[in-house]
């Protein structure tokens, strides 16, 4: 990356990030400052996370089955528990997606040798249902170029878990059905939706290997999550949102 196109990077981070701040969003970037690449877009993530503190664990997903995984990083400061209140004034666009993420219990340190799905599995502490709250510092983020959602941390704003599933590694989730409720209106249910249908195991996987190249490993105490099961919802201020999974559980949680 040339100084000249650095500056304006560091320019598109600053753009974003004063959007996010002020909450006041912005139509799409200008042509100049939007990413040419994924590995632009990343290296704006990169640097927009740092103003938002410490790491509490990464988004991975697949648009399809068989697409590569992508991942973000979730600051820990927007992880919360089951049933929280979410009153911060950034909550606007308030999407919902129903996921199933992972807590870790070990590090999983970058080294040359890449880790097995035994391995990756051994170093997981629990699983949960979850629900991330999308945010932008765009007016419509499905409205804006891919690479630039991309920087903008893949619209991610919260994330919110449920309790643990004991039996997770023994569930066959090909059969999971999920529902998202708003103020008691079930507003999405679908059975198997995940877009990376049961196979977690390649996305722990990728992260834990390919994407330790930006993670720097995978830490204890670290969520990650796995994509949406249910598509978007959107709520507004004032709504309850419950998320039920049929093996793994529910996870609440409301808008101030």
């Amino acid at each position: 990356m040339t100084g000249q196109r650095e500056a304006q990077l560091l320019e598109t981070v600053n753009t974003l990030l004063d959007a996010r701040r002020t909450v006041v969003p912005i139509d799409e970037l200008p042509p100049a400052l939007r990413p040419a690449t994924e590995g632009e877009a990343f290296w704006v993530q990169d640097q927009l996370i740092q103003s938002f503190g410490e790491i509490g664990g990464w988004k991975v997903g697949v648009p399809t089955p068989d697409a590569p995984p992508i991942c973000a990083p979730m600051p820990r400061a927007w992880i919360a528990s089951n049933a929280c209140i979410l009153a911060a004034p950034h909550f606007r666009f308030r999407g919902l997606e129903a996921e199933l993420a992972f807590l870790f219990g070990e590090d999983l340190p970058r080294r040359a040798a890449p880790y097995t799905v035994e391995e990756i599995k051994g170093a997981i502490a629990s699983a949960h249902p979850a629900i991330e709250i999308l945010e932008s510092a765009f007016t419509d983020p499905t409205q804006v170029a891919r690479l630039s959602m991309l920087a903008d941390l893949q619209m991610h704003g919260g994330f919110v878990f449920g309790p643990a599933c004991p039996s997770w590694p023994s569930l066959n989730l090909e059969g999971e059905t999920t529902t998202l409720a708003v103020d008691g209106s079930i507003r999405a249910e679908h059975t198997a939706s995940s877009a990376a249908g049961d196979h977690f195991n390649r996305l722990l996987h990728w992260l834990a290997n390919d994407g330790a190249a930006r993670t720097g490993g995978l830490r204890a105490g670290q969520f990650v999550t796995t994509g949406s099961w249910t598509g978007v919802t959107r709520a507004v201020a004032g709504s309850a949102v419950r998320a039920h999974f049929s093996t793994l559980g529910q996870v609440r949680l409301s808008f101030r």
